[in-house]
């Protein structure tokens, strides 16, 4: 997601960044290159033109070149109007006062709409609502038996017509309607059917889907993947039905992004979802400022922080802590650690969230290999007895080998990893006895990292995810 975009901007701020001054010259020379960035991003040539306008305007005032680290003052700049051409702050639903909230789904075949209401479905139910999925696309094939195959995978209650009496789709948004207001549903989401292209009788029946049941959302679902012409077909939409939303999705399989920068601009309308995965969890809320961070190379600690919230138990981290403290960390906590870390998705999706990773970092990092040294290591735990695991003080010369031949490693693999999994438990106890404990008051921003920790970000030696 806008990794050849990010990959540019930092280069141009890296050589702005060496400068003890920047002239005139410099900042037309930097936003020359930002223009072509922006432009092989796939973004409206209007947009670009807009947004280079404004950065330059501010970039050549006095507070910026006569201050003492003007290329800071000028990626600032950058950012806040990144943040201003995303939307400026994020957009709310608009929810009813009463329930339920009907959203209302459109947008051409292909997109990723039936997907799309699975995954607002597993989104709205995770807030403690209760979701009525509808299947409104009765002409592309297999359509509302793949709503019910997600609505069964998240356990939501997906509402169907019976084909043999053949109703329009208004009608059956209707009769869903009337249905979730009898079963107290808090959310109805239309799934409707899509076109390859744009025509009169798709724009018709959406017209009198809006008209009969009112919806308090009209989320055009676009495919982040098709670049420019998604503004074309937005504009189309949106002039017909007066849209309140758009979801950007297969956004972390663009790396342009040129849709997602252009479409709120020449729209008017704000994104409020977009898509980063294929499982039905890959669903975020959209924040302009954080995508603009993660754009500028800044990361997204508040996104990161987010999904460990939602993927960790808060007893279960409370009682990790006190076992860390005590020296406690036994190998079945270090199971459900690695438990908690494969819901937090891809180990890459999490580190383009930290700042200062960059293209070069990630090509150095190989997923795959990553995720093969935590099945070793997984595997060798599940190699061990339960007394193993819970006291591995007893784990002698011929315990492990044992242990190895039973997860098909070596010995030295085996003693590798205990040797690792000890030094973790000391590093870990450091890091705690140079932070408030449970009682005193929380760490404030700021806090320095002790030396042990950031060599293991660094991915230095004892890295335990290298072998």
């Amino acid at each position: 997601m806008f990794d050849n975009l990010s990959e540019k901007l930092q280069s141009v701020f890296t050589r702005l960044r060496g400068k003890s001054k920047v002239t005139e010259s410099d900042v037309t020379e930097a936003m020359r290159e930002v223009r072509l960035a922006l432009l092989e991003a796939d973004v409206n040539l209007q947009v670009v033109r807009d947004f280079v306008g404004k950065v330059r305007e501010r970039a050549l005032g006095a507070e910026v070149l006569e201050s003492l680290q003007p290329w800071q003052q000028v990626i600032g700049i950058v950012n806040e109007e990144l943040i201003a051409l995303l939307g400026g702050e994020e957009a709310a639903l608009n929810m009813a006062e009463t329930h339920p909230t009907v959203l209302m789904l459109c947008g051409l075949q292909g997109a990723g709409k039936t997907t799309l209401t699975g995954k607002l479905g597993m989104h709205f139910k995770k807030q403690g609502l209760r979701p009525l999925l509808v299947a409104c696309d009765i002409y592309r094939p297999a359509a509302v038996k793949q709503l019910q195959v997600l609505g069964e995978q998240i356990d939501v209650d997906v509402f169907t017509s019976d084909p043999a009496e053949k109703k329009a789709p208004p009608t059956i948004a209707r009769m869903a309607l009337d249905y979730a207001r009898n079963n107290n549903f808090h959310i109805v989401i239309l799934d409707t059917a899509g076109r390859l292209a744009i025509d009169q009788d798709l724009m018709d029946e959406l017209g009198q889907m809006k008209a009969i049941v009112k919806p308090h959302e009209i989320l055009l679902v676009v495919d982040a993947m098709i670049g420019q012409d998604a503004v074309n077909f937005a504009e189309r939409f949106h002039q017909q039905l007066q849209l309140t939303g758009f979801v950007m999705t297969k956004m972390d399989g663009d790396t342009r992004g040129g849709a997602a920068l252009s479409i709120r601009a020449v729209t008017g309308v704000p994104i409020k979802f977009m898509g980063v995965g294929e499982k039905l969890d890959a669903l975020d809320r959209f924040y302009p400022d954080r995508l603009a961070s993660r754009i500028l190379g800044m990361g997204d600690i508040l996104s990161l922080i987010e999904r460990a919230q939602e993927a960790v138990d808060e007893k279960q981290a409370a009682a990790l802590e006190a076992k860390l403290r005590d020296a406690r960390f036994n190998f079945n906590d270090f199971l459900d650690q690695m438990e908690q870390m494969s819901k937090l998705g891809p180990l890459e999706n999490l580190l383009k969230m930290l700042p200062g990773v960059n293209r070069e970092m990630m090509e150095q990092f190989n997923s795959v290999d990553a995720q093969l040294v935590l099945k070793r290591k997984k595997a060798i735990v599940q190699s061990m007895t339960m007394e193993e695991r819970n006291n591995p003080a007893v784990i002698n010369g011929p315990r492990r080998r044992r242990i190895a031949a039973g997860c098909g490693q070596s010995v030295q693999d085996v003693n590798r990893f205990l040797n690792e999994f000890e030094q973790m438990k000391k590093t870990m106890r450091t890091l705690l006895g140079k932070m408030p404990g449970q009682n005193q008051n929380k760490a404030q921003p700021g806090v320095k990292i002790p030396g042990k920790l950031r060599k293991m970000q660094r991915g230095g030696r004892g890295n335990f995810f290298s072998r």
